[in-house]
């Protein structure tokens, strides 16, 4: 599995479209300060569902969008997609080929696409999971990355090895496992809260019910004999 082609169109510098292929060795990408090199690596993460700007070197989200220059106006959008080749079935989906789109827009809107269908955040958060190429993996290192992996706390480190070790998807899923369980106990507890309360309107009714037989049959004993003193007289 590898990344082979990239595509930024409106994200921070690249105001046009513009496609970066790659082999399936090592690729080098150079040039003077201030041309775009770092901004490549944010694309990357950004279109891999980064959400924290402070990591996208910006104050806010829609700072990623073209701003414009003395020479062009700002964009309203910004779009990156990322072309994986899965031809060893890494990513659990059967397609050889896996294109991940991201969109922002300055109204807020956002939008995701797995293979140009429209998908969550989720969908490919869950995709990249114990690969390494998730937003928060290991896929992506820079310099002081590396002092601050040695300098982090245990947790961190544990974290960091968890990923590499493909073990992270299993610790999702039990917390989701455990979650779905918590919410089935409140659920059986509102339904347990339901139960008493409807037993008591039914103890209720029957009581009323007895208490309408009693003055059914008064009524009926008293109407008899009204016939019989009637008769009488």
């Amino acid at each position: 599995m590898y990344l082979s082609k990239l595509e930024v169109f409106g994200f921070k510098s690249f105001a046009q479209r513009v496609g970066v292929k790659f082999d399936s060795g090592l690729t080098a990408i150079v040039g003077p300060n201030g041309c775009g090199k770092t901004n490549i690596v944010d694309a990357i993460r950004w279109v891999l569902g980064e959400q924290k700007t402070s990591v996208l070197r910006s104050d806010k989200m829609e700072n990623v969008i073209f701003n414009g220059t003395k020479s062009r106006k700002p964009l309203g959008m910004s779009e990156v997609s990322i072309t994986i080749e899965n031809t060893k079935n890494i990513l659990p989906t059967e397609y050889t080929e896996v294109t991940i789109t991201r969109r922002l827009y300055r109204s807020g809107d956002s939008e995701y696409l797995l293979n140009k269908v429209p998908c969550r955040l989720k969908d490919i958060v869950d995709l990249f999971v114990d690969t390494g190429m998730g937003s928060d993996a290991y896929s992506v290192i820079e310099l002081k990355m590396i002092e601050q992996i040695l300098s982090e706390n245990a947790d961190e480190r544990r974290k960091l090895f968890e990923e590499a070790a493909g073990i992270t998807k299993y610790k999702q899923r039990r917390r989701q496992t455990f979650k779905k369980l918590e919410t089935t106990e409140q659920d059986l507890s509102r339904v347990k809260d339901i139960v008493i309360e409807v037993e008591k309107k039914v103890a209720s009714l029957e009581r009323q019910a007895d208490k309408a037989e009693k003055a059914r049959s008064v009524k009926e004993e008293l109407r008899t004999l009204e016939i019989e003193l009637a008769e009488r007289t």
